[in-house]
């Protein structure tokens, strides 16, 4: 998996390319870790992601209750394969996907 960030100003956009699971999300993990201080508005653009598993779901979990303290989360330019584990797992409930 790749990972690209773009910073502008207190918004951080996230793009991912390729998989989002088990052995890549310790990746994602450790560069959001370092990277939400100040951050009100965080993007992830699934544009290039292939596919997500329940370890990219935890990912991304964690860090939606972190920005709804300190601002607001959205995932844009998702598949049709990601849409289809958000609305199984009941994520699409719980996050903001555009």
């Amino acid at each position: 998996m790749t990972i690209s960030k773009v910073l502008e100003g207190s918004k951080l956009t996230i793009m991912l390319e390729g998989r989002l699971d088990t052995t890549t999300s310790p990746a994602l993990e450790a560069e959001l870790k370092e990277a939400l201080t100040g951050i009100t508005e965080l993007v992830f653009d699934f544009e290039k992601l292939e596919y997500i598993s329940s370890a990219g779901l935890r990912i991304l979990l964690a860090n939606q209750k972190i920005m709804n303290k300190q601002g607001s989360m959205v995932i844009k330019n998702v598949n049709e394969v990601i849409a289809e584990v958000f609305e199984v797992t009941g994520f699409a409930d719980i996050l903001t996907v555009i």
